[in-house]
């Protein structure tokens, strides 16, 4: 039986090198925002809000120009290391 994944890491990697991380509940939910927000706008140059759901207080913005990778990493409880 395949296991169901706890949350998506999303690792954007943009122009210049930098990258950052969020995580998305589902799947679904990366999808919408990937293509309900970043897609429609891949070659503009205007800030797009990037969900951070959870970091309370925190929240990110970007080029939706600057961005040149995108890697969804499935997380598994299991998986990780839990301090």
């Amino acid at each position: 039986m395949p296991r169901t994944p706890d949350e998506f890491a999303v690792h954007i990697m943009m122009a210049g090198g930098h990258r950052e991380e969020v995580r998305f509940p589902t799947i679904q939910e990366f999808q919408k925002w990937y293509s309900g927000e970043l897609m429609p706008k891949a070659n503009d140059s205007t800030f797009i809000s990037v969900p951070i759901k959870n970091i309370q207080g925190e929240y990110m913005v970007v080029r939706p120009s600057s961005v040149m990778a995108i890697r969804v990493e499935p997380v598994f409880a299991g998986s990780i290391d839990r301090f």
